[in-house]
């Protein structure tokens, strides 16, 4: 045994004596050698040229960077260590603070619950809302506030009908309540029902359809009655009654010129351009004549950022399964059911590209078939979807008018010919003085009616041929010359204005040179009118010489205008 132990003693004893030695060769190596290293460095380095100078401090700078480079990663990593430590720290308090929040938010909910359960219970309700607290956390379906309202709707509704039965057996039971007392009860039973009711819809409708804009118009035109329309009125009779309506209950005016040319423009087209410098009240006309009909219109803003037809139309979102809505669409959809004209202002419509965000509705209302007048919303239905819409497609109503408001300026986009050929531009550069009348109120005419009285313009006043035969010889001039021309739609719109700016009190040939002014030497603005300027001096002298002399006084001045401008 003692020699074991011998054996052990001696073994262990050399195996600790070399631990040591490593030991104590590295602190040798790293720390306590470096004395050593200096002395060896200086014996040698006065005996060396500048090469071996060099050579020395390199190398014993690399000597130093050893030790000084396993330091900085000894350090970097005790402060890793470090760091870790205090975030696994910092983690478990974090942890503890969401623990306590959740406690609360469910003691927040068994309290709404609570309160909801005696709200039920105080309107007279047998049925218990279910308890969404604590155990929330363990359900499969989370509780959402549709669900809790619904079911305090559905209590409510349920107190409702035994407060109206319990109200009426009271009333033959009791000798107190008279027979008045149980109308009136039940009137007022029957009127919240059916509040609770439309609430309770409209909740539903808001949570499980795509479109809950249209859907909410829907609900609100079920039970609409439509006022008494009347037929009897005439165009003149029109223009006058809306200066004395927007004069007596708006403090606006305007002169009978642009209130025809406003009536006539509706006529010719389904987009109306009102331009001229602010304040003139291009977007007050508008207005104040849907009030004038009792059917306001809906005033879109225009923004810089339009670029297509979602911004007016909207878009689905695939994520949401819902349709993003907007007022416009809203208004077209609204309009379909009603029968009285309806107008969408776009306000400031060339703050962008009207060509882009409007494109889609130009091409449509260009097609000759009303039945063709169809919107792409969707590309499917759903059983849901808003009475209105056929197959995911919403149809433009023909009593629906466009009107765009535009100002000339550096901030605006040019109006292209493509929408300008489209459109009736009206052109309101004067304030109308202010005058007294005879308070008037709205009139209730039906688009239908309306559109009547602009046919039966057509028949009574038709163009005069003699006048016609000169507006064929202005357009070869123009084509010979200019290289301008009528082109078909306009001569449409034409066929369209004249007749019913006639009708509302004007003349015919004030209404052509309307229309050739705006219509056709507006073009001349898109050209280069320097190579021109000559030949328009003969152009006004054509006109005179054909229409005589101030027959058409405003194409003359646009002319002279352009002329001097350029």
């Amino acid at each position: 045994m003692s020699e074991f132990l011998g054996f052990a003693w001696e073994l262990l004893a050399k195996v600790v004596y070399n631990v040591v030695a490593v030991v104590s060769s590295i602190l040798n190596l790293l720390v306590f050698g470096w004395v050593e290293y200096f002395n060896i460095f200086m014996t040698y380095f006065t005996t060396f040229d500048l090469v071996g100078k060099i050579g020395a401090v390199i190398l014993f700078a690399m000597l130093i960077a050893v030790p000084v480079l396993i330091v900085a990663i000894l350090v970097h990593r005790y402060r890793i260590n470090r760091r870790l430590h205090r975030d696994d720290t910092s983690n478990k308090a974090l942890y503890r603070e969401i623990g306590r929040l959740n406690k609360q938010v469910l003691d927040l909910m068994d309290e709404k619950n609570k309160l909801l359960a005696l709200k039920v219970n105080a309107m007279g309700g047998t049925k218990q809302i279910p308890y969404v607290g604590a155990s929330a956390l363990a359900d499969d379906h989370l509780p959402t506030v549709g669900n809790v309202v619904g079911a305090a709707a559905g209590a409510g509704a349920a107190a409702g009908e035994g407060a109206a039965v319990t109200a009426v057996m009271s009333g033959n039971a009791s000798l107190a309540l008279d027979g008045e007392g149980v109308k009136d009860a039940a009137a007022a039973m029957a009127k919240a029902t059916v509040e609770a009711k439309t609430l309770a819809e409209e909740k539903e409708i808001a949570q499980a359809n795509r479109f809950p804009k249209l859907s909410l118009v829907d609900l609100k035109y079920r039970d609409w009655e439509s006022p008494a329309y009347d037929d009897a009125i005439s165009l003149e009779d029109f223009v006058d009654s809306f200066r004395a309506f927007a004069c007596s209950q708006m403090n606006l005016y305007y002169t009978p010129e642009v209130i025809r040319r406003f009536v006539a423009g509706m006529a010719a087209s389904k987009l109306l351009i009102l331009e001229g410098i602010s304040g003139t009240g291009k977007t007050s006309l508008p207005y104040s004549f849907s009030r004038y009909l009792d059917n306001p219109a809906t005033i879109v803003s225009v923004q810089p950022s339009f670029r297509d037809r979602t911004e007016v139309l909207g878009y689905f979102n695939e994520f949401s399964k819902r349709f993003n809505e907007t007022e416009f669409l809203r208004a077209v959809y609204e309009a379909g059911l009603r029968q009285d004209p309806s107008m969408i202002v776009l306000d400031e419509m060339n703050l962008a590209r009207v060509e882009y965000y409007f494109a889609e509705i130009l091409s449509v209302l260009e097609m000759p078939s009303h039945d063709e007048w169809v919107l792409d919303l969707v590309p499917t239905q759903w059983a849901a979807d808003p009475k209105g819409l056929h197959d995911g497609k919403l149809t433009i109503p023909d009593s629906l008018w466009f009107i765009g408001t535009a100002n000339n300026d550096d901030s605006t986009f040019t109006i292209t010919d493509k929408v300008y050929d489209r459109a009736i531009p009206i052109e309101l550069n004067e304030r109308a003085d202010a005058f007294e009348c005879e308070p008037h109120e709205r009139v209730h005419v039906t688009a239908e009616h309306l559109q009547y009285l602009f046919q039966k313009a057509k028949v009574e006043y038709v163009i005069d041929e003699e006048l016609l035969q000169k507006m064929h010889k202005l357009d070869q001039y123009l084509q010979t010359r200019f290289k301008l021309a009528f082109g078909n739609r306009i001569i449409k719109q034409m066929y369209d204005f004249i007749p019913v700016y006639v009708a509302c009190g004007g003349t015919e040939l004030g209404g052509m040179d309307y229309i050739i002014a705006r219509k056709v030497l507006k073009k001349f603005e898109s050209m280069n009118v320097s190579f021109v300027r000559d030949e328009m001096k003969g152009l006004i002298e054509y006109i005179e010489k054909t229409f005589g002399e101030g027959g058409l006084p405003d194409s003359v001045m646009y002319l002279q205008r352009i002329q001097n401008f350029y």
